[in-house]
């Protein structure tokens, strides 16, 4: 399927590593022009010069903390028109706000935008060691649902994606620190963790991002304010 996407830029947070690195992967697959942001700034350029080495598309680096004022605005000087804004939110609801609020009325001015917010499954399902993530991802998801309502007759269209485990430093790092606390072998927490998913395995940033590029996609312009789970299962909910 030709997602329609090529030649559009796209503004990716965290994306380094992990699920905003899968999102910057799988977009520049389909012909978009990405501007990657993180903190670190050698995982970034390493990160990037793969894309171009396997894509060929333009390829921008800003090593930078985008929940800053002078880390949004050094992002928004490398990439002042995406046409594709995609973002990992962890304890801090405002920055997702204040990039939204940056970028989409130019995108409304060019009658086309996508807004993809990386939350948690935690949306769904609390998790009760994680309070303030908790109550940002909440928070940005009501606000969401407000102002996606009014952007998407313009073909502007904000999403989240609710991922659950996918194998990523984050979740190693994670399993170690349960290893210690609980004083088991790391093995034995990983697989207590993988069983805790129907589909018996972690997910991939591959998969992630493919799902992502889609979401950015000219065929969803008829999709707006949705929170796509994403997590092998593990949501026993039926809603």
């Amino acid at each position: 399927m030709d997602l329609g996407i090529r030649g559009k830029s796209a503004l990716v947070c965290a994306a380094s590593k992990g699920l905003g690195k899968g999102c910057a992967i799988a977009l520049a697959r389909e012909g978009v022009n990405v501007t990657l942001i993180a903190r670190g700034a050698e995982a970034l350029n390493a990160t990037a010069q793969a894309i171009r080495s396997e894509t060929g598309v333009k390829v921008a680096t800003v090593a930078a903390d985008i929940t800053t004022p002078d880390g949004r605005a050094a992002a928004l000087a490398a990439c002042p028109q995406p046409d594709i804004l995609v973002k990992a939110l962890d304890a801090n609801m405002l920055t997702p706000i204040e990039l939204i609020k940056a970028t989409v009325d130019g995108m409304i001015a060019r009658r086309f935008g996508r807004i993809v917010n990386i939350t948690s499954s935690a949306v769904k399902a609390p998790i009760d060691i994680l309070g303030l993530s908790n109550g940002a991802r909440s928070g940005l998801t009501g606000f969401v649902a407000g102002l996606s309502r009014k952007t998407v007759a313009h073909n502007v269209t904000i999403n989240s994606i609710l991922p659950g485990a996918f194998d990523t430093d984050r979740l190693q790092q994670a399993n170690l620190a349960a290893s210690k606390m609980q004083n088991k072998p790391l093995e034995e927490v990983r697989q207590a963790r993988i069983n805790t998913v129907p589909a018996g395995r972690f997910g991939n940033i591959d998969e992630f991002g493919a799902l992502c590029a889609y979401i950015c996609s000219v065929h969803t312009s008829y999709i707006t304010g949705q929170n796509f789970l994403i997590d092998g299962g593990a949501y026993p909910g039926t809603f």
